[in-house]
């Protein structure tokens, strides 16, 4: 048994190298990863681009990076848990509605698409850590990362109702921002500690 135990860690192994990813990414979820980080990257210049002289113009890039962000880390949990085109097609469409919920909030004013999708995630990432067994190794981290992530979403909301509780110490935005950044630190953490789940028989 242990000898097949051991076989079975080197073939994961020697799929993890041929895959070409430490973490044992598939090819598809390693896109998801990339354009979860670049979200975040674009969300601090975004942020700081639109907090510089606040206006309907710039908003566009303070929120769409982080939501960029929010629809690739719900396609990396379809991917890693449910089925890689399912996560590839989730990706694909949340980020072309994400396009299309833009282009709505400027030529028509309309924000309901937007609204929604940021609803999505907040549903369906939960749902789906519960719902569905991990691939992977250390996935409680995916818990916490939700829970900064839920808490992001509702000092977001809850803005200025944040504001005046501390006595305008700090906004909710400020600190949704600060969630974010928890998030992201959660999660590379995860990747760097994480290996494919091998089931070992007794």
């Amino acid at each position: 048994m242990h000898e097949l135990w051991e076989s079975a860690v080197l073939q994961q192994s020697r799929i993890n190298q041929s895959v070409g990813f430490e973490c044992g990414c598939l090819r598809w979820e390693a896109l998801g990863w990339f354009l979860f980080y670049a979200g975040n990257v674009g969300a601090a210049f975004g942020s700081a681009y639109y907090h510089l002289k606040p206006d309907d113009d710039r908003l566009i890039w303070d929120r769409l990076p982080m939501m960029m962000s929010a629809s690739s880390l719900l396609s990396i949990l379809v991917i890693e848990r449910v089925d890689e085109r399912a996560g590839l097609s989730c990706l694909i469409s949340l980020l072309s509605l994400l396009l299309v919920s833009s282009v709505c909030e400027r030529i028509l004013d309309d924000m309901r698409l937007w609204v929604v999708l940021n609803l999505v995630p907040c549903v369906a990432i939960p749902a789906l850590l519960f719902l569905f067994p991990p691939k992977y190794t250390h996935s409680r981290f995916w818990f916490l990362a939700t829970g900064f992530y839920l808490l992001a979403r509702f000092e977001g909301l809850a803005d200025r109702k944040v504001y005046s509780v501390n006595r305008y110490f700090i906004s909710g935005h400020s600190l949704e921002h600060l969630c974010f950044a928890m998030v992201t630190l959660i999660l590379i953490v995860m990747l760097s500690f994480r290996n494919i789940k091998i089931t070992r028989d007794s």
